[in-house]
Parts: structure tokens; C-alpha cells; sequence
């Protein structure tokens, strides 16, 4: 069929919430998108895969507020596409269930526009298995009805059969029922089914503030009220639900429901997140630096140029390791143009970075910092009147400098990269509405800049520091230390929260 223009777009399934339940195809998509419009239950992080200057609309419909009527959407997608541009349309769950994406699909076919549909992980199984119900099981039923609660049971001419849902066997999923919860149920309850069938509400599924509650199906609208449960929820019926006292995986890890906000950079948040979100936590990313190249690069690339006449490179980061090899691959083709320098490194993120490059460390102190640089060197290393190069970032303390100076070595200081405050925050918002159980800080400039965002700090809200220096400088700003890692890296900071939170 002949078509009206080289746009394309994908109608795409979000998932269910978890960033990890995305596929692969999605994040593709995403990544070479030139337009995207998404929807309210998509996990907002996937947009940090969309190119910048690729247009981003919010086409969120929640109940009683809808940003724009289906019609409107749809006439969206034609436009976009038949202006020659890749579209990704990002639906919650899975475009085809219960998700309006026939429709879309049907409109883009009638404008003779191309389109692909890209399935995703619904809510209708991922909540239930995050929440520890198996909808199927060998013991309990061999039949599934998903059906949506979105319609009125009362209304004529429904076109969700309850009285067939009440009384046919196996399990029976609803989604979009919450508003209409206690309606639903007193209709299934007339048309015949048990009013001590087992029922779990699963709200905000998959994610880190998910919430389930259980009860028969004669109380379970009491019940949810009680708890202050809304939607978005998906409602399970039937006997499986009572696996959950055996299964409940998700909601028992041990930072389950902890808000825990990561101030890093935005190129290094991802490590802290994601090792904290495997906990169970709501970890999101507020980074209050950003990492740029430093001031002089040419002094910077100068130092670079002539490392190889050096006895020993000191990395204090991996920044600077990253730093340091991005310069020198602009000036040498070989790494053996390193020469027979020596290579110390601080901490063992920084370590890893450079045997990532199949480089030797010759020195790595099991504290990290600089001090037990000094006191590894003082132990077995002569460095009277040996060359040392420094790389570390602008405004560092200076105790390298000074302590070797006085053991006697001729030592150079390169500045490999500076931080400074980021301005684009999209975490802050949260922030201010949610809070936060615990905000985490792994340099002294990610204390700074976040102090200077003069933003309310929430009642009760604990901190958590990467190590002594980083612990200074927030009791000289007024924060009090609650947590501070005994390992002076991601994992020991991870290790230290998770303990905190154990004990």
C-alpha cells in the first residue's frame, strides 16, 4: 500500500513501571525517536533515552483529567507522522490491552501512514507477580479473564459480561476499576459469585511504592478504602492470591519503600540507583553537579602529553581516569606511549577503570583517600626526588601536593575536570512534593550545590555520606551525618544504607 509519507510510528508498550521491563525493541525506538508522545502510567525515566532535541508530548489521561481526548491524540500521531518524522506513541503496559492503541492503529492505517506495534509487559501479570500471585497455577486454575473495570456495571448495553465473570472458574484479573470498585463488586456478588472469594489489590505495580492489600470480595471496597488505595491498581479474584503469604518477593527486600534520593552527576547517578532500587527502594535522581572539562585544557593536555616522563600517575577518580585517557587518545594512538610510568589509584572504582584499559595498578591504598595514599607510598616506596603526576579535579584538597613535596618527590598537579551546579533538575519537582526518606551525597560538591538549592528539607529525613571528607563538609553546612560508609566507594555506600536501615 502506497504511502502518504516516510514517517513512521511505533505504538509502543511502556511496560508495567519497572525500568528493567521495558524491552529492547522500546528503548530502540526511543533512542532514534524524532517525536514521542506518552502517556501518564510511563515510567518518566524512558524520556532520558529520547534524543534532545526530539519533540516530547505529554498526552496523559488520568481519571476526571484528560490533557487531550482520544480524537485529538490520534489526529496528533497523523500529523507527526505525515510530516516525515519516527514517532514513538509510549502507552503504559501494553498498546493493544485495554490501552486505545487499535484505535490509534486504526487511524494511522485510514491516513495511510506506517505504523508498527511493539508489545510490552502489562500490569495485568507483572502486578500480580510482583506482588507474589501466580495468575495461573497447576493446583488452583488453568483459566484466565482479564476484563476492565473502566465501564459502568450498571449502565445498559455494558459490554463487560459480570454475570458470566461471577460464576466461570479460574482467575479473572480487572484493570481501571478502582473508581468503581464497590460498584463492581456488589454486581458480582449478585450475579453468584462467593462473597468470600479472595481478593488482592496491587497499586502502582512493579515499582518501588507498590502497595497490595487482601480481602474477601464481600469487604474488599471497605477494605481498600480503609487503606486509602487508588488508583492506578489492578485487581486479582480468585484462590491464588492466598500464595502470596509464601511468594511475596518484591515487597520484602529490605529497602522496600524507602524514598532515597541520589545526588550525583547524571552520568554516574545510574550505578547508586540502580544498586539501590535492587534493594526495593524508590530511588530517584536529583544531581546537584554536573562534570566538565577544566578550565586550562591546555595546560590540562600539556601535563597529558608529557606523562610518560613521569615515575608515577596518581588517578584520584575515575573521572579523572576517564578524563585523563580521553585527552590522551587525542594525542597518542598507542597506549604503550605511556611508557614505564607507575600508576597509584584512589578507591576501587578508580582501579577498575584503569585495568578496564589493561593497565597494571601498582598501587592501591585500602582506605580511599588521600592520606592513605600518602601513608601506602610512606610504607614501601622511596619518592625523594621522584617525578609524580596528580590528576584530580579543580578545588581538590591539596594534601598529595604537600605531603610529597616534604617526602622530597617533584610533584605536578593536572586539573582533569571541573564540577559544577547542574541546572537542569528534573528531580527537584518530586522533591518538593514527595521528600524524601534519605538523601545520599558522594563528594563534598554535590553537598554544596545541593545546599545551595535552598530547597525545604523533610521532616525526618536522614543523610547518608560516601566517607569522612564528604561528612565534613556537611556538618560544616549544617546537615547532620546519619550514615556514613566505612568503604568509601557505590557498594560500601550501598552496603552502609542497607545495614542502617537491617539494624
Amino acid at each position: 500500500m502506497a504511502k502518504k509519507s516516510s514517517g513512521i510510528c511505533y505504538l509502543t508498550g511502556a511496560g508495567p513501571g519497572d525500568l528493567g521491563l521495558v524491552t529492547l525493541k522500546a528503548r530502540q525506538v526511543l533512542e532514534t525517536a524524532e517525536a514521542v508522545v506518552y502517556d501518564a502510567l510511563c515510567n518518566p525515566e524512558m524520556l532520558a533515552w529520547v534524543p534532545k532535541e526530539a519533540e516530547v508530548i505529554y498526552a496523559g489521561k488520568k481519571a476526571g483529567a484528560h490533557t487531550l481526548a482520544q480524537e485529538e491524540i490520534n489526529a496528533l500521531l497523523v500529523r507527526l507522522t505525515g510530516e516525515g518524522k519516527r514517532v514513538v506513541r509510549l502507552k503504559g503496559g501494553d498498546p493493544f490491552l485495554f490501552g486505545r492503541g487499535g484505535e490509534e492503529a486504526e487511524a494511522l492505517a485510514a491516513a495511510k501512514l506506517a505504523f508498527e506495534i511493539i508489545p510490552g509487559v502489562t500490569s495485568a501479570l507483572a502486578a500480580p507477580a510482583y506482588a507474589g500471585i501466580p495468575v495461573t497455577h497447576r493446583e488452583h486454575n488453568a483459566q484466565l479473564t482479564l476484563f476492565t473495570g473502566h465501564e459502568d456495571p450498571n449502565k445498559p448495553g455494558s459490554s463487560v459480561d459480570y454475570a458470566q465473570i461471577a460464576t466461570q472458574p479460574g482467575v479473572k484479573v480487572m484493570l481501571m476499576g478502582m473508581e468503581r470498585l464497590e460498584q463492581i463488586a456488589q454486581t458480582l456478588l449478585a450475579h453468584g459469585a462467593a462473597p468470600e472469594l479472595p481478593v488482592a489489590l496491587v497499586r502502582n505495580g512493579t515499582t518501588q511504592r507498590q502497595q497490595t492489600v487482601r480481602g474477601p470480595l464481600r469487604d474488599i471496597a471497605r477494605i481498600a478504602s480503609e487503606a486509602g488505595l487508588t488508583s492506578p491498581a489492578v485487581a486479582v479474584f480468585g484462590e491464588v492470591v492466598a500464595l502470596r503469604d509464601k511468594l511475596n518477593w518484591f515487597e520484602t527486600k529490605p529497602l522496600f519503600g524507602k524514598r532515597i534520593v541520589v545526588t550525583r552527576s547524571r552520568a554516574q547517578a545510574g550505578a547508586l540507583s540502580e544498586a539501590l532500587r535492587a534493594l526495593g527502594a524508590d530511588a530517584y535522581e536529583l544531581p546537584t553537579i554536573r562534570i566538565e572539562p577544566p578550565a586550562d585544557l591546555l595546560e590540562f593536555g600539556q601535563l597529558v602529553q608529557d606523562s610518560h616522563t613521569y615515575d608515577w600517575i596518581i588517578f584520584t577518580s575515575a573521572n579523572g581516569v576517564d578524563a585523563f585517557f580521553q585527552m590522551f587518545f587525542k594525542l597518542y594512538d598507542d597506549t604503550r606511549e605511556i611508557g614505564g610510568v607507575r600508576l597509584a589509584a584512589v578507591g576501587a572504582a578508580t582501579a577498575a577503570r584503569l585495568r578496564a584499559l589493561h593497565l597494571h595498578v601498582d598501587l592501591e591504598p585500602e582506605s580511599f583517600v588521600a592520606e592513605a595514599v600518602v601513608k601506602a607510598f610512606a610504607k614501601d616506596h622511596s619518592v625523594e626526588n621522584e617525578k609524580i603526576l596528580v590528576i584530580r579535579p579543580e578545588k581538590a584538597r591539596d594534601v598529595l601536593l604537600r605531603e610529597f613535596t616534604q617526602m622530597g618527590a617533584i610533584v605536578d598537579e593536572a586539573i582533569a575536570y571541573r564540577t559544577v551546579p547542574e541546572t537542569d533538575l528534573p528531580g527537584i519537582t518530586r522533591f518538593r512534593e514527595e521528600g524524601a526518606d534519605l538523601v545520599t551525597f558522594a563528594s563534598s560538591s554535590a553537598v554544596e550545590n545541593f545546599m545551595a538549592l535552598k530547597l525545604p528539607l523533610p521532616a525526618g529525613m536522614q543523610t547518608a555520606s560516601i566517607g569522612p571528607v564528604t561528612s565534613k563538609t556537611m556538618r560544616e553546612l549544617g546537615l547532620r551525618v546519619d550514615i556514613e560508609a566505612k568503604r568509601h566507594d557505590i557498594p560500601g555506600l550501598t552496603a552502609a544504607i542497607r545495614t542502617f536501615y537491617q539494624s
